[in-house]
């Protein structure tokens, strides 16, 4: 058997980038960075960032709802693939695609964290009143 999932917790490094395939198919691309759990010899806490792909109404949602800052959960598969740059360079890339997204948290400007009602974008989610936010 083999088992190929990852969840993680973090927060988006930037705001997410929304685009369409050829075939109209709504796709994001977001950063996470994602916290270790222990701290390197300065004391430090160091990250791993790691792309993410959401597809269809997820990356609708994501972009929607979500901005820099924002704390996520997502679970997926790790997928690689390949290309050829301009200059004909073999590129690989390794990412999450997510199956799954929940919306933790947000971080606006003035550094207040507003926590919101966690969803499932992959499942059928309602107009923006189904995502409530909720001062601390």
């Amino acid at each position: 058997m083999m088992i190929n999932q990852v969840t993680l917790v973090g927060r988006l490094t930037k705001n997410p980038d929304l685009r369409l395939t050829p075939d109209g198919l709504s796709v994001a691309s977001i950063t996470l960075a994602v916290n270790r759990q222990y701290r390197n010899q300065q004391g430090e806490i160091d990250a791993d960032f790691v792309q993410c792909k959401l597809w269809r109404k997820a990356a609708e949602n994501t972009a929607k709802y979500c901005q820099k800052g924002s704390l996520v959960g997502v679970t997926g598969r790790i997928q690689t693939r390949n290309y050829n740059n301009s200059e004909g360079r073999r590129i690989y890339v390794t990412e999450v695609v997510a199956e799954t997204i929940r919306f933790l948290g947000t971080k606006r400007s003035d550094d207040i964290i507003h926590h919101v009602e966690p969803v499932s974008v992959m499942e059928t989610v309602q107009e923006q009143n189904d995502v409530r936010l909720q001062e601390n």
